[in-house]
């Protein structure tokens, strides 16, 4: 008898579109989905901010950009900021959450992401939310008369009523900043962007406007975003990712950031993926107008910057590899 398969779960999907870098960064995204991951099902939404008060110049993406977006089976959906906007723009990630549809399982993803895998194939407990582990350690930032990462971690859990211990990995040293729970925003998921995004901007401005006594002497932009989502996800009964959601910045994502570091570090297949999706003319004749695209893709500067590392052997930290690139001269954001 044959064995059978277990259906996978549908999932909507919600990336950032705005005028500028993301709007060109959104186009790759989905283009790389869809060349990538032909088994997904669920609707692509490209959370727009509206032009308002909140921003100096109208963050709206343009309508060719719009076009192919829709042409390849996304949906533009306006939102508005009312409480970030161009002082925090990390927050579209926060408020834009309102695009998605209520109690529908969803994964959010920074617009500078590539997939290069079939999204499908993973088994994902979407009520046990969590977010990507691509991070380094960012924050808290050691300071002179900083009460230590403990402290800092623990006021924040104490603010909102949550245990805290159980967040700890006991198997790294105190003191270390891997053993408190900490994220890359790149990524995260869970079961009602409702839920999550109401928890999540409610964190973000208690943080923001009220912060715990140890957090005094911390900046908070750009990490804000960072330091409330660990809280979010313990909340709602999530926690780091299991090994099903490995290929998440493994062999079915890559969150490139910038294409100079995309070209010096990632995967043979990253790379092909990337200039083979790019490759097409519907494509490229939009791509090439964002000058990073156009001189690392297409005018071949990425893979100059390629050529300047060995990728089994690469220097560490990143400031190396940023400095190496600037010093050849191929250096772009």
């Amino acid at each position: 008898m044959a064995k059978k398969t277990k259906p996978h779960q549908r999932f909507n999907i919600m990336i950032v579109g705005q005028g500028g870098r993301l709007q060109y960064e959104a186009l790759l995204f989905v283009a790389s989905l869809r060349a990538m991951s032909p088994k997904f099902d669920g609707r692509i939404i490209v959370a727009e901010p509206q032009a308002n008060d909140r921003w100096t110049n109208d963050p709206t993406m343009s309508s060719d950009i719009k076009d192919v977006l829709t042409d390849l089976g996304a949906e533009i959906v306006p939102f508005e900021n009312r409480h970030f906007g161009e002082e925090y723009p990390y927050g579209n990630k926060i408020e834009g959450l309102q695009t998605l549809p209520e109690k529908e399982p969803f994964f959010f993803f920074d617009t500078d992401t590539l997939v290069t895998g079939e999204l499908m194939d993973m088994e994902v407990n979407f009520d046990a939310p969590a977010a990507s582990m691509k991070r380094e350690g960012t924050w808290p930032v050691e300071e002179l008369y900083w009460p230590g990462y403990t402290a800092i971690w623990k006021s924040l859990y104490d603010k909102f009523g949550l245990e805290f211990e159980s967040t700890l990995d006991l198997s790294q040293p105190d003191e270390y900043w891997q053993r408190y729970l900490y994220f890359n925003a790149g990524w995260f998921m869970g079961n009602c962007p409702k839920t999550f995004g109401d928890r999540f901007l409610d964190y973000a401005l208690q943080v923001r406007d009220d912060r715990p006594e140890p957090l005094v002497i911390q900046p908070l932009d750009p990490w804000l975003d960072q330091v409330v989502l660990p809280l979010v996800i313990h909340s709602l009964g999530g926690g780091r990712p299991g090994e099903n959601l490995n290929g998440l910045d493994g062999a079915l994502t890559c969150h490139y950031r910038m294409l100079p570091l995309f070209y010096a570090r990632e995967s043979d297949h990253a790379v092909k993926v990337l200039e083979d999706v790019t490759a097409p003319n519907k494509l490229k004749k939009w791509l090439k107008n964002y000058e990073p695209f156009k001189r690392m893709i297409f005018q071949g500067r990425g893979q100059k910057v390629r050529a300047l590392f060995d990728q089994n052997d690469l220097p560490r930290p990143e400031k190396k590899l940023r400095n190496k690139i600037k010093s050849a001269g191929f250096w772009m954001r």
